[in-house]
């Protein structure tokens, strides 16, 4: 699972960014032991979970929303679309064109 690996990524990415000092996540990483491991490994984090709506409908859910929705933009480019990268570097390089190419996007509008 996820939640396994999890404590050990957030202690290494907290590690190099540590101005970064809350964390949202989804209903999955809502157990006692990662929530035991994150507090030994990075105290200064602030971790949220954010969970979906009981009533089975949609719901526009806080942070939830702008991560899922920046995805969909990304998968936009046919070569992020499926997985197709052997090298973890060669998939970093095109999902960083892929951002570049949708940054540009949003500069060159014309507004009217």
């Amino acid at each position: 699972q996820d939640r396994d690996g999890g404590v050990l990524l957030m202690g290494s990415l907290f590690g190099l960014y540590p101005f970064l000092l809350k964390l949202y996540a989804d209903g999955g990483y809502q157990g006692a032991n990662f929530q035991a491991g994150l507090r030994t490994t990075c105290r200064q984090i602030n971790l949220e979970i954010v969970k979906r709506s009981e009533l089975h409908k949609f719901v526009v859910l806080p942070k939830r929303w702008i991560v899922e929705r920046t995805i969909a933009w990304l998968n936009r480019c046919r070569r992020l679309a499926k997985d197709w990268e052997c090298l973890n570097r060669r998939a970093l390089a095109f999902l960083r064109w892929a951002s570049v190419r949708r940054m540009l996007r949003r500069l060159c509008q014309k507004t009217t």
